[in-house]
């Protein structure tokens, strides 16, 4: 399972998983009601968007990122647009206990972002230039295709290791094996399962 049994015994996970129920998950209750931006078709459907943007919801979201970033030990977390955007901010907003700096990952380079932080075109934010320690985040997961392409980016165009990969939601159709496969460590505050029972 890809989510951490500490987590599990957090008492803000259980507040977690209402807020999702409640905000981002609809049950198309066929198998095939959703096509998913990866072109699957899915009975379920995740919008983690109304969860990240609720002060509450956001919050916990941060808070349990943390504990997986400090435990795991990140000088930097960050990843694709647009999802990852607004989680990262969340992260770094709510860390209380590190330096760690936050960046994002353009899926096409705008030519313009760079010039003051060396990083390499298409990744933004705070500098990579010294290298680190990596955490990819991901909002949900279904194929693990972006967060690998992104993983794959960072390690050839930056002096960066990335040590993990951690999203909100494990769909569980796939990327925790692609994961697996590619040896990127993963997990996810949540997985399908805990939400749609």
């Amino acid at each position: 399972m890809s989510v951490p049994s500490d987590l599990r015994n957090d008492s803000r996970w259980t507040k977690l998983v209402t807020f999702v129920k409640d905000m981002a998950f609809i049950d198309g209750e066929h198998e095939e009601a959703f096509t998913l931006a990866s072109g699957n078709k899915s009975r379920w459907f995740f919008d983690m968007k109304p969860v990240m943007m609720h002060p509450q919801a956001g919050r916990l979201v941060g808070e349990l990122m943390n504990l997986r970033c400090n435990e795991i030990g990140a000088d930097f977390v960050g990843g694709l647009e647009l999802g990852a955007v607004p989680l990262t901010a969340l992260v770094i907003a709510t860390d209380e206990t590190s330096n760690r700096l936050g960046f994002m990952v353009r899926k096409e380079a705008k030519g313009r972002g760079g010039r003051k932080t060396q990083n390499p075109p298409g990744i933004e934010g705070s500098s990579l230039s010294n290298g680190g320690r990596v955490i990819v985040l991901e909002d949900v997961t279904t194929t693990g295709g972006s967060a690998i392409k992104a993983v794959k980016r960072i390690e050839e165009e930056t002096s960066c290791e990335v040590v993990a990969v951690i999203s909100i939601l494990d769909r569980e159709e796939g990327g925790k094996d692609a994961f697996k496969t590619a040896g990127i460590n993963f997990e996810s505050l949540l997985t399908r399962s805990d939400i749609s029972g």
